[in-house]
């Protein structure tokens, strides 16, 4: 009860001070709040840009790791001919894999072929992308379904013809909304259509986008496309780690093993596939943006620097102001430590309102229309602006809140 009651009282001799000196109050808030402003804009703006980024390249799966005979990172020192001559993978090693994998928590096969037309009655679409899955296929790739359904077991294993079509094609095709159960045609065949993605809309990098999307079984992916040709679309293998496997090392090691006895390497031969991590792609960003908020401090640190000299000059005022004051209440009992945390307590409310009147800035700034950069003020960002702007108010009230509690008392009730 008495720690609240000083916490009253400390809070009233804040605001009266401040409310006196309004204008002095103002000028010393300006520097912490145009540092904590550009601290927490600039890492609001890395923030939402990494994540957004990242939501572009969620067509490549989280946390997933692919087999594949291309890398996408080529080493100067291999040469390019090493690359050509590798066999594709192929539903046969994916079966495989399926059976002696054990630090995935999903897999799949599938293989891509883009710039495919797509026609209903007289409507057509071009420059879709078609995409040959097996039932696994949404367990570690997102298929959001809107309208309908994804496909069935029965389905995939009799290679029927039929289609999930994304948001963006059933649009254009089918205006009036009537695509579930009609057909349409891939490369002069019919397959009707049993699901419809959700939106997805514009990703900030343009990416691929299930918007503009087809899926068909596997089987009947490879009616249209010859699997073992030189220039068919290629099989992929990908395998969703789990979330305790940090940079999904155990589940590439594993991968690559099986892979090697499969095909039956040596141990001296070297991999004939390459394995594609598309956490390799989340560090990259990761390690940029990083940098990006390093900057961030350093632009921020010299405002609040100056917001913290301000606070510190406006405490020392605010002690000689009050020295008569001070002495009275020491003469009627008050402790040290009672003087102490008054002017502390009013130099951390300064600061945080600096700190909190940047923080209000910060959150205007989101509702700036970017384009398909979403803006977002997390609460980890508001909880940093807050600490630091405390932390300000700590650091620059302390030496003059110490001097005043160590004043004498009958030297300061003298004191004019």
């Amino acid at each position: 009860m008495k720690t609240v009651l000083q916490v009253i009282e400390s809070f009233r001799f804040a605001a009266s001070a401040l409310r006196a000196n309004l204008l002095r109050t103002i000028l010393s808030l300006l520097g912490v709040t145009i540092g904590i402003f550009a601290i927490i804009a600039v890492f609001t703006l890395v923030d939402s840009l990494e994540k957004n980024i990242k939501e572009s390249m969620s067509f490549l799966g989280d946390k997933v790791v692919r087999v594949e005979k291309w890398p996408w990172i080529f080493e100067n020192s291999y040469p390019w001919w090493k690359f050509i001559s590798r066999p594709k993978a192929n539903l046969n090693e994916y079966e495989y894999l399926l059976e002696h994998v054990t630090k995935a928590s999903a897999l799949c096969v599938f293989a891509e072929k883009g710039g495919i037309t797509v026609k209903a009655g007289s409507n057509f679409v071009d420059g879709i992308s078609l995409t040959g899955v097996v039932y696994n296929h949404n367990q570690v790739f997102e298929v959001p379904i809107g309208e309908g359904r994804y496909f069935s077991m029965q389905e995939i294993d009799r290679a029927q013809n039929v289609v999930v079509i994304g948001y963006n094609i059933a649009k254009t095709l089918f205006p009036n909304g009537d695509a579930l159960g009609n057909e349409v045609k891939l490369r002069g065949l019919k397959y009707v259509v049993i699901g419809i993605t959700s939106e997805q809309g514009a990703a900030l990098l343009d990416t691929p986008s299930t918007d503009d999307q087809c899926f068909v079984p596997y089987g009947a992916f490879f009616k249209m496309y010859a699997s073992q040709s030189f220039w068919g679309p290629e099989p992929i293998i990908a395998a969703k780690g789990f979330e305790s496997d940090l940079g999904l090392v155990e589940l590439e090691n594993d991968l690559r093993g099986i892979m090697r006895a499969k095909r039956g390497l040596r141990p001296i031969e070297e991999d004939n596939f390459a394995i594609n991590r598309t956490e390799a792609f989340a560090n990259i960003i990761s390690s940029t943006f990083d940098v990006v908020g390093i900057a961030g401090w350093v632009i921020g640190s010299f405002s609040i620097l100056v917001g913290g000299f301000g606070i510190a000059n406006i405490m020392f005022v605010s002690v000689r102001e009050r020295t008569n004051i001070i002495g009275i209440q020491k003469s009627l009992g008050a402790k040290n430590y009672f003087i102490l945390f008054q002017f502390l307590f009013e130099a951390v409310f300064l600061s945080t309102i600096g700190g909190l009147v940047g923080l209000i800035l910060v959150f205007m700034m989101t509702f700036i229309d970017l384009g398909s950069l979403e803006l977002v003020l997390t609460l980890k960002n508001i909880t940093l602006g807050l600490g630091v702007s405390a932390l300000i108010g700590t650091i620059s009230g302390i030496v003059p809140a110490a001097l005043a509690a160590r004043l004498d008392p009958v030297i300061a009730i003298r004191s004019k």
